[in-house]
């Protein structure tokens, strides 16, 4: 396939203005959607009522969602607690019901369709927690971000280091709008699947820019368009292996692995498609529209004057 080939001349910087518009609207679309919709924060973030339940006789997830659902209860989530016997139920505020009957009302409920019902244990957490949660998430994004900004500095120079960041928030922000259109619950899984994300989409970005300063530096009269499309050609077999072997082991998990793990199998493909997507389409551009070129990739040397003078 010519796509694997890294000697193939594919012009992806040919198509940057279809692309940038592209992922401008996207980034819009996903700033309305986390607007006026938001996010569905799970009960990690939003409080609620841990309840532990056994029955006598090994009972299913559905045995006892339809009790539950029949009772008119909703934003709960059922967990078997390592068997058939012991549930966690884990349920957020009701409209209407006083968190501290809200133990013995749910049970009461399962008991309608298993007798045997027993309640082990009951534990209430309050939203404050989820709150230091999404503050410690944004904190945490927040300097991924700063690190990785003055990482690619460092190692590349300043306009790679802008261009990294746009592609990180273009991604991030894609990612989660695509999880508030979908209603995708997120808990505490899924906000490490969104800071995996920034870092599989960091990585694919770090092992690009490294091949446009090498053709740079190697090269005499390309101009900068042509250099950043043999830098992204070069690496395309890379890029499209390693999204491909991910995305097989994501895929896995997400029909196998079941709900516990939906979300983050969900998030991180979704991080794949776009940050391979804004690496070639939405970072690439932005380096050709700052003027990159060789110049900013030479070694600075000072002059030494004592030299300069020697015969």
């Amino acid at each position: 396939m010519e796509l694997f080939n890294p000697k193939s001349n594919i012009p992806f910087l040919s198509w940057r203005k279809i692309s940038m518009t592209l992922s401008i609207i996207a980034m819009v679309l996903s700033i309305a959607l986390l607007a006026t919709r938001g996010l569905n924060f799970s009960l990690d973030f939003t409080g609620g009522t841990l309840l532990n339940v056994k029955f006598a006789e090994a009972v299913v997830a559905a045995d006892v969602r339809e009790p539950m659902e029949e009772a008119g209860y909703s934003n709960f989530v059922i967990q078997s607690l390592g068997g058939t016997t012991e549930w966690a139920i884990r349920i957020g505020p009701q409209a209407g019901e006083i968190s501290d009957t809200l133990s013995n009302d749910v049970l009461a409920a399962l008991q309608k369709r298993h007798a045997d019902a027993q309640l082990v244990s009951s534990d209430f957490v309050g939203p404050q927690i989820g709150e230091e949660l999404a503050n410690d998430g944004v904190l945490a994004g927040t300097f991924v971000l700063i690190g990785i900004m003055i990482y690619i500095a460092i190692r590349f120079q300043w306009k790679f280091g802008l261009a990294a960041i746009a592609g990180e928030v273009h991604d991030i922000l894609i990612v989660l709008g695509l999880l508030s259109l979908l209603r995708t619950e997120f808990d505490l899984t899924v906000m490490a699947a969104v800071l995996t994300v920034a870092g599989y989409s960091i990585n694919d970005k770090v092992v690009v820019f490294d091949r446009v300063r090498e053709v740079f530096r190697a090269t005499r009269k390309q101009n900068p368009e042509e250099v950043l499309d043999r830098a992204i050609n070069n690496t395309m077999s890379r890029t499209v292996i390693t999204g491909i072997t991910t995305a097989i082991a994501l895929f896995s998990l997400f029909f196998l692995g079941g709900p516990a793990v939906e979300g983050f199998a969900e998030t991180v493909l979704f991080g794949i498609l776009i940050g391979t997507f804004s690496t070639i389409f939405f970072c690439a551009p932005i380096l050709l529209y700052l003027g990159t070129d060789k110049q900013d990739l030479l070694v600075q040397t000072a002059e030494d004057p004592e030299l300069a003078a020697r015969p």
